[in-house]
């Protein structure tokens, strides 16, 4: 009996540490958490509003990741990456997606290309809604799941990982400037071009995607006001 009760102990912490995590991940993406600055777990913790050691496991898993560095009795570095890191990521990532996106459109189905609008219709609503949370859960699912239809388990991973490196800098900012919706729109236009079985036009629209992408990156800095943390949401469910 002892056994099974330490084994949901360890669960529910796991859990919290991966959420604290996702949230941390969201942080850094939205720009609320600044590169080469040092945050200690107890500050991000009361941030958070939870206790500091999910924030310690969190921001190792980030560690192993690259996103965040240890520093010797101060805390986690965020990792700075410089554009010739992003010029590589998004290289790497081009000749990844697309031909496998040109590979998709050859073999996938029409019900299982339309599957993912409700997806791609997601990403534009939290655009419209400067939900950027939502936007950047939304991104992922559609770019992964799309890349899931080629049966490549190992691929969707790597391309996960690299999504994670880079970061998608800025997305605050854009929204201020309210860029982020042609890119949101970009998706259902790629389904449009898969579902016409034009393999050669796929590819096209997603190399463009990754360049609008990899050049709205690219747009000089600007100040930004740092965004207070919420409390951590970690009711059970």
């Amino acid at each position: 009996m002892g056994e099974l009760k330490h084994r949901s102990l360890v669960t529910a912490q796991e859990r919290l540490r991966d959420q604290v995590a996702h949230q941390l991940r969201a942080a850094l993406i939205a720009g609320e958490l600044r590169p080469g600055s040092v945050y200690s777990a107890p500050g991000l913790a009361a941030d958070f509003g939870v206790s500091a050691t999910p924030v310690r496991e969190a921001m190792l898993d980030l560690a192993r990741e690259g996103l965040v560095e240890p520093v010797r009795n101060k805390g986690f570095r965020i990792t700075e990456v410089s554009e010739r890191d992003l010029d590589q990521y998004t290289e790497i990532r081009a000749l990844i997606e697309v031909p496998v996106v040109g590979q998709i459109t050859r073999t996938a189905d029409r019900a299982q290309l339309e599957a993912l609008r409700p997806v791609a219709l997601e990403i534009v609503a939290a655009a419209r809604a400067h939900d950027l949370i939502g936007y950047l859960e939304a991104d992922r699912r559609f770019h992964l799941e799309l890349l899931g239809l080629s049966g490549n388990d190992r691929l969707v991973e790597t391309v996960g990982d690299l999504r994670k490196r880079s970061r998608l800098y800025g997305l605050t900012r854009l929204d201020e400037r309210n860029q982020l919706l042609p890119s949101a729109e970009e998706h259902g236009e790629l389904l449009d071009v898969m579902l016409t079985g034009d393999a050669e036009a796929a590819e096209s629209c997603m190399a463009r995607h990754l360049g609008h992408v990899r050049s709205l990156w690219a747009r000089p800095e600007e100040p930004l006001v740092p965004h207070p943390q919420r409390p951590l949401d970690v009711r059970q469910g």
